[in-house]
């Protein structure tokens, strides 16, 4: 039937008109800013980077590796890695980037940069209410703009964020049970090595004629 089609979407907005004045779920309109609708967990909208501790700068996980960095398919992400080591939160001695910029205004929000993330150090924001008069340095966010906690990441995705957690605290103790199972096989092996030289015979000295 010609015009079916358009019939059909007709009778359906009409559906959608009639029923929100008797149905919340119908109502899909809100009078934003006053109202806002509830961010779901799984909104993805710019990356930040994910720090642990108080300090942001000595927090973040980001060991600038630049796999992101290269594997960004517009380029709007700008790395720089230090030339030394520095103490991270635990105080184990890290490369860190000296720059990290992300340029919102040329990022798609492909999420590729959080997926090739070996550190679990970049994840995909909710927060949408960037707007600046600033068209060029305002959309160009550098590092400590970008450092959100940890405890941000599991606010906005709780679920994901407890996995991520889960998964980092077992590769710990997996590092930590391969390092004291090392040093007890190099501490049993040193035992054996001078427990061997004290059994063996000490060398004959010379008599007199």
């Amino acid at each position: 039937m010609l015009g079916e089609g358009i019939l059909k979407g007709m009778a359906e907005t009409a559906k959608n008109f009639a029923g929100s004045f008797v149905s919340v779920d119908r109502l899909t309109t809100v009078e934003y800013p006053e109202q806002r609708i509830p961010t779901f967990e799984n909104a993805r909208v710019f990356p930040f980077l994910v720090y642990d501790g108080p300090d942001w700068a000595a927090g973040l996980r980001c060991v600038a590796c630049q796999i992101c960095e290269k594997e960004c398919p517009p380029k709007c992400i700008y790395i720089e890695k230090s030339q030394g080591k520095k103490p991270d939160f635990v105080g184990k001695p890290q490369f860190y980037p000296t720059r990290f910029d992300i340029d919102i205004s040329v990022c798609m929000s492909c999420q590729i940069c959080v997926e090739v993330c070996p550190f679990e150090a970049i994840k995909m924001d909710t927060e949408f209410e960037l707007a600046t008069d600033n068209r060029f340095g305002g959309l160009l966010l550098d590092r400590q703009q970008l450092a959100k906690s940890n405890e941000y990441y599991h606010q906005i995705h709780p679920t994901e964020a407890t996995e991520v957690d889960a998964r980092l605290d077992a590769e710990k103790e997996a590092a930590a049970a391969k390092a004291k199972a090392a040093a007890q096989a190099a501490a049993a092996k040193a035992g054996e090595a001078a427990k061997a030289a004290s059994a063996k015979p000490a060398p004959p000295t010379g008599g007199e004629d």
